[in-house]
C-alpha cells in the first residue's frame, strides 16, 4: 500500500528543482547525455567490455512501458566509477530521451557537497541520500517510491485545493537504479567481488510503490580495477596518476543482467505488507506509523525481502566461474555491523582494499565529538559480545 503522505513527500523532494520546465529538461538531458558520452569514449577506447544477457534489460524496459510499471535495477557496488561507467557500456540508442535516463541515489556528503555539485548531480537525475543514521525513511526513498509509481495510479487528484501536477514530465513510469549496499566494497582475495548486506530502503520502494515495479538484478566486475580503493597506499604509491591510468588500460569489464524477480514473489511480499498495513493502521491514516516503520514484523519483512534481492544478485555472481565462492558470512547484516563496529577486529581474515567507509569515525562530515569515543567503544564491545542486536533503535539507525 502507498500512503498519500509518502507520495507527497516524494513530490516535494523532486520539486526542489524545476524539473517540469523546458530549460531544466534540456539541461538535464544534455548533462546526462554528455557524461555518458564522455564515459563511453573512455570505456570503448581503453577497456574491454562484455555485456552478458543484455536482452534481459531491453525486455524489462519494454515490459515497464507495456504494463505501466516502474523499472528498478539492483547492482553490486565495486567502485566510485560504477556510475556513470555502467551506463557507458550500453548502447547510446538507449538514451533517446530524458525519460529513458535512469534515476539513482547518491551520497549526500559526496555528490551534494555544495551548490554546484548539488545542481550538477540533480540535473543528472541523482537523488541526495543521507547515510549514517538517516535510515530508510527519508526523502530520497520517498522520491524513489513516487518515481516508480505510475502517474495514473496515484490516490489523489488534487493537492491543496489545486489540480495535481506531477513533479516531472513523463509518458511512462520511471527507471530507478540502486546500489543497495550503500557503500563501495573492495576486499582482498579470497573475498574479491563480494557484497555487503542490502539495506532496507530498496524494500520500501518495492513494497510501497502504487504498482509493483519490475526488479532486474545486475552484477559487474572490472570497475574495481579501474579505480581501486587503496589510492596512494601500497606498493604503487610512487606512481603518478597517468602511470596508474596506463596500468589499467585493457581492464576487462563484465556487466551481467539477470532475469527479473518473479512477479509472484514480489506480489507475495507486497501482499504481506498490505496485511501489516491493515493490521496496524486505522481507516483514514495517510502516513506510516511507528509500528509500520520500526515494528518487529515490518522489520522482519524488509529484512527477508532485502535478503531475497541480494540473493538474486549473488546468483549472477555464482554463475561466473572465475570468481571464488562467496563467504556465507557476508549474507548476514549482523556480521557486517559487528565487523564494522569493531573495525575488522572481530574477523581479521577479511581485509578491505583501502578503507571501510561504513566506519563512522572516517566520515569527517559527521563532526563526531571526541567525548563520543567511550560510547563508541562500548557499542563495539557490545556488538562483539552479542553479534547482533534486537533493539529496534539499533536497527533503525543501521539500516
Amino acid at each position: 500500500m502507498s500512503f498519500p503522505d509518502v507520495l507527497h513527500r516524494g513530490d516535494d523532494f523532486l520539486n526542489r528543482y524545476p524539473r517540469r520546465s523546458r530549460a531544466w529538461r534540456f539541461f538535464s538531458y544534455s548533462t546526462s547525455f554528455f557524461v555518458i558520452g564522455v564515459s563511453k569514449l573512455i570505456i570503448k577506447t581503453f577497456y574491454n567490455v562484455t555485456l552478458n544477457n543484455y536482452s534481459n534489460l531491453t525486455a524489462a524496459r519494454a515490459r515497464s512501458r507495456k504494463e505501466n510499471r516502474g523499472l528498478m535495477t539492483v547492482m553490486n557496488h565495486m567502485s566510485t566509477v560504477d556510475d556513470p561507467f555502467i551506463w557507458a557500456t550500453l548502447p547510446m540508442s538507449l538514451y533517446s530521451s530524458l525519460e529513458n535516463m535512469r534515476w539513482c541515489l547518491g551520497a549526500h556528503n559526496i555528490c551534494f557537497a555544495g551548490k554546484i555539485r548539488s545542481f550538477f548531480f540533480s540535473a543528472g537525475q541523482v537523488l541526495s541520500t543521507e547515510r549514517f543514521g538517516a535510515g530508510p525513511f527519508q526523502g530520497a526513498i520517498d522520491a524513489s517510491i513516487r518515481l516508480l509509481s505510475p502517474d495514473n495510479t496515484l490516490p489523489f487528484g488534487e493537492r491543496e485545493g489545486k489540480p495535481y501536477l506531477p513533479p516531472i514530465v513523463r509518458t511512462k513510469p520511471s527507471w530507478v537504479h540502486v546500489y543497495p549496499e550503500g557503500f563501495v566494497l573492495q576486499l582482498h582475495p579470497p573475498f574479491q567481488n563480494s557484497m555487503r548486506y542490502f539495506k532496507w530502503g530498496i524494500t520500501r520502494m518495492i513494497l510501497e510503490a502504487t504498482r509493483p515495479p519490475i526488479v532486474l538484478p545486475i552484477f559487474t566486475t572490472g570497475f574495481e580495477n579501474i579505480l581501486p580503493e587503496d589510492g596512494d597506499e601500497g606498493t604503487n604509491a610512487q606512481e603518478t596518476g597517468f602511470q596508474r591510468f596506463r596500468r589499467t588500460i585493457g581492464t576487462k569489464i563484465n556487466v551481467s543482467f539477470g532475469k527479473p524477480l518473479d512477479d509472484a514473489l514480489v506480489d507475495a511480499y507486497r501482499a504481506e505488507w498490505e496485511s501489516l498495513v491493515s493490521k496496524y493502521s486505522s481507516p483514514g491514516d495517510t502516513d506510516l506509523n511507528d509500528t509500520l516503520k520500526y515494528g518487529e514484523e515490518a522489520q522482519d519483512l524488509r529484512s527477508r525481502l532485502a535478503a531475497e534481492l541480494r540473493s538474486a544478485v549473488a546468483q549472477i555472481r555464482a554463475e561466473d566461474p572465475s570468481l571464488p565462492e562467496e563467504d556465507p558470512r557476508f549474507k548476514s547484516p549482523s556480521w557486517w555491523k559487528r565487523y564494522t563496529m569493531t573495525e575488522g577486529k572481530s574477523d581479521p581474515d577479511v581485509k578491505f582494499i583501502g578503507q571501510n567507509w561504513a566506519i563512522r569515525r572516517l566520515q569527517k562530515f559527521l563532526n563526531i565529538e571526541p567525548e563520543e569515543s567511550q560510547s563508541a567503544k562500548s557499542a563495539k564491545d557490545e556488538a562483539k559480545n552479542l553479534g547482533a542486536s534486537t533493539d529496534p533503535d539499533f536497527n533503525k539507525k543501521n539500516n
